[in-house]
C-alpha cells in the first residue's frame, strides 16, 4: 500500500510525543490507528523505525528520526500548497490569462478590467487576440483562464454566459449615397462591392445573410481584422457587414465611416464569456461578473446598431 499523507502525519505526531496514546489523543483517533500507521511506514521502507516499550512508550531509531524529519518537510510543503491554492482561488492577484475573439474588444475590455481590478500591480494580465476556435481550444487546454468568443460555434466542453446578441449592421464610407438613409436593405447591400471580415465563423455568417442568387456585386476584399475592414470601407473600396462597433467613427486612415442598421430581421452573433463555472478562481469570477455588468448597462447602446 502506498505511503499516505495521513500515515506520515500519524507517524510524526507519534514520534514527537514518544507515546501512541498521547498521539491518538491529539489526533482524536483510536490508538490502534496510530499503531497501524507506524506499521505502514515501517513496511513501506522495510526498516525498523521505532522501538516499542510497554512502560516507556516508543522511541525513534536513527533511521526513524531521519525519515520523520523528511515527512515533516513533506507535510509542511503539502499544507503550504493548500494555503497557496486557497489564496489563489480567493484573491484578486496573480495572473489573469484572457483569450478573445471579439473584433472590437479593445473598445470595452479596458473598461471592464478597470471596473474590478486593483489599480496597481497585484494582477498581471496576459491578453491574446485569437480566432474563435483558438479561444475555445485554449480554454479547454488551460492556456486561458477566461475567453470572449462567439457562441454560435461553441464546443460542448465550453461553459459560457451570453453577454450580448449583436445584430448585423452595414458599414459605409461617410460620403456614400446610402449613408443618408437611416436603414439599408440587404437588396441594396447586394448591389455594393463587399469588404468581408475573413475570420472563422464571421465570413460564412456574413455570406449566409444573403438570399441565394441575390448578390449582384463581387467581394472587393477579404481582410482578417476589423480595423482593416473599416479602413478599406473608409477609403471607398466597398461596404461591409459587421456586428459590433467601436466608439469612434474614425478609421486608421483618418477617414470616417458610418454605421446603418439593416431593415431585415437577421440572426445576430452572440458575444459570450467562457470560463470554468464549476470551480472558478475569484479573479475569473469577478471578470465574468464585470463583463455581465458592462453589457447589461452601457454595453448594448454603445456597441451595437439596433
Amino acid at each position: 500500500m502506498p505511503l499516505t499523507l495521513k500515515a506520515m502525519r500519524y507517524f510524526t505526531v507519534a514520534l514527537r510525543h514518544g507515546n501512541i496514546a498521547k498521539a491518538a489523543m491529539e489526533l482524536n483517533i483510536a490508538a490502534s490507528a496510530v499503531s497501524a500507521a507506524l506499521d505502514q511506514v515501517e513496511a513501506e521502507f522495510g526498516l525498523t523505525l521505532v522501538t516499542r516499550q510497554r512502560a516507556r512508550g516508543i522511541q525513534a531509531t536513527a533511521s526513524g528520526r531521519d525519515i520523520a524529519r523528511k515527512c515533516e518537510l513533506l507535510l509542511e510543503d503539502y499544507h503550504s500548497l493548500l494555503a497557496e491554492g486557497a489564496d489563489l482561488k480567493q484573491s484578486l492577484s496573480g495572473t489573469l490569462r484572457i483569450g478573445y475573439y471579439a473584433p472590437i474588444a479593445p473598445a470595452f475590455l479596458p473598461q471592464i478590467l478597470d471596473s474590478f481590478l486593483p489599480e496597481q500591480g497585484a494582477v498581471q494580465l496576459e491578453i491574446d487576440e485569437c480566432d474563435n476556435d483558438q479561444a475555445q481550444d485554449g480554454l479547454i487546454a488551460g492556456k486561458y483562464d477566461v475567453i470572449l468568443f462567439v457562441a454560435e460555434d461553441v464546443r460542448p466542453a465550453v461553459e459560457y454566459d451570453t453577454l450580448i446578441a449583436a445584430p448585423p449592421y452595414c458599414l459605409l464610407p461617410a460620403a456614400h449615397p446610402l449613408a443618408h438613409q437611416s436603414e439599408i436593405s440587404m437588396a441594396q447591400i447586394a448591389k455594393e462591392p463587399l469588404i468581408v471580415l475573413n475570420r472563422p465563423v464571421a465570413a460564412s455568417y456574413y455570406e449566409g445573410l444573403f438570399q441565394p442568387g441575390t448578390r449582384r456585386a463581387s467581394v472587393a476584399a477579404y481582410a482578417n481584422s476589423t480595423e482593416m475592414v473599416r479602413s478599406l470601407v473608409a477609403s471607398g473600396r466597398g461596404c461591409a457587414i459587421l456586428n459590433m462597433r467601436p466608439l469612434t467613427s474614425d478609421s486608421y486612415t483618418g477617414a470616417k465611416v458610418v454605421e446603418r442598421r439593416i431593415s431585415e430581421a437577421l440572426p445576430p452573433l452572440t458575444l459570450s464569456v467562457g470560463y470554468d463555472k464549476t470551480r472558478p478562481r475569484r479573479i475569473v469570477k469577478e471578470f465574468a461578473d464585470a463583463c455581465r455588468r458592462h453589457f447589461s448597462k452601457q454595453g448594448p447602446e454603445r456597441c451595437i446598431v439596433d
